[in-house]
């Protein structure tokens, strides 16, 4: 029970590394939000790791104001918060994307984590504790191509963990980030553009260990980054990568 006590936030948890790392959390002791945009998705992994469910669209400022004073409503405090929501543009030459998914893809990928930060901030610094965890990418370490705008807000994402870090230290609120690989997540066919055996052994022969991340493996090393283990750790962007980025 290594969170036990705590409480969390984790946005986009309806599916994918957020639903893995939501039920983590829970089976580790902490009371945990499960936000979506997909409200009935966010019910249906709430009650199925006794959880709470929240439908929030994180690139609006009002609706993340909502979720926050829920959790503080329910809770009283703030231990954890995971900003996991993304999207991505469909494959394609970084000059064909239109406006609209570049507006989407900055505003769910990057502008939502100032959001959060806006609403439970203020929070942490008042108890002097806290541990953010920004989802982030390989892509914005090592960028594939035709993912452009995809690649730049991974990227945005990976420098704001660490400007985060370095200005909330004093504050006792730690931050970091995770760079995951591609992985089996409903995101997988808009990385690829699509989902063929060749393509996937495409994907597969840039990944030395062989195989696409799991929520499981994101959950692993979420787990130790929110724990009081890592309380000399912040401002790391740590590779979950079976070796890609090397």
């Amino acid at each position: 029970m290594r969170l036990n006590g705590k409480t969390a936030i984790v946005t986009g948890a309806g599916s994918g590394f957020g639903q893995g790392i939501a039920a983590r959390f829970a089976a580790e002791g902490a009371q945990v939000m499960v936000a979506d945009i997909n409200e009935a998705a966010a019910q249906s992994v709430a009650a199925y790791i006794g959880a709470e469910a929240q439908g929030v669209d994180v690139a609006d400022g009002a609706s993340v104001q909502d979720m926050t004073d829920r959790a503080l409503d329910l809770w009283g405090w703030i231990d954890i918060l995971v900003n996991n929501a993304g999207v991505t543009h469909l494959p394609a030459a970084l000059d064909t994307i239109s406006e609209d998914d570049f507006d989407r893809v900055l505003a769910v990928n990057a502008k939502s984590v100032y959001l959060t930060a806006r609403s439970i901030v203020p929070h942490m610094k008042d108890r002097s504790a806290g541990a953010i965890l920004n989802i982030a990418s390989t892509a914005g370490v090592s960028p594939r191509p035709n993912l452009s705008w995809y690649n730049a807000s991974k990227g945005w994402m990976i420098t704001a963990t660490k400007a985060m870090a370095v200005e909330l230290a004093p504050f006792g609120v730690r931050v970091n980030a995770l760079n995951p690989v591609a992985g089996e997540t409903p995101l997988l066919k808009s990385f690829m553009g699509e989902d063929t055996p060749e393509i996937r052994a495409k994907f597969l022969s840039t990944i030395p260990i062989g195989r696409f991340s799991t929520p499981e493996d994101l959950a692993n090393a979420a787990l130790y980054l929110c724990s009081d283990e890592a309380s000399m750790v912040t401002g790391v962007a740590m590779e979950v990568d079976g070796g890609r980025c090397i």
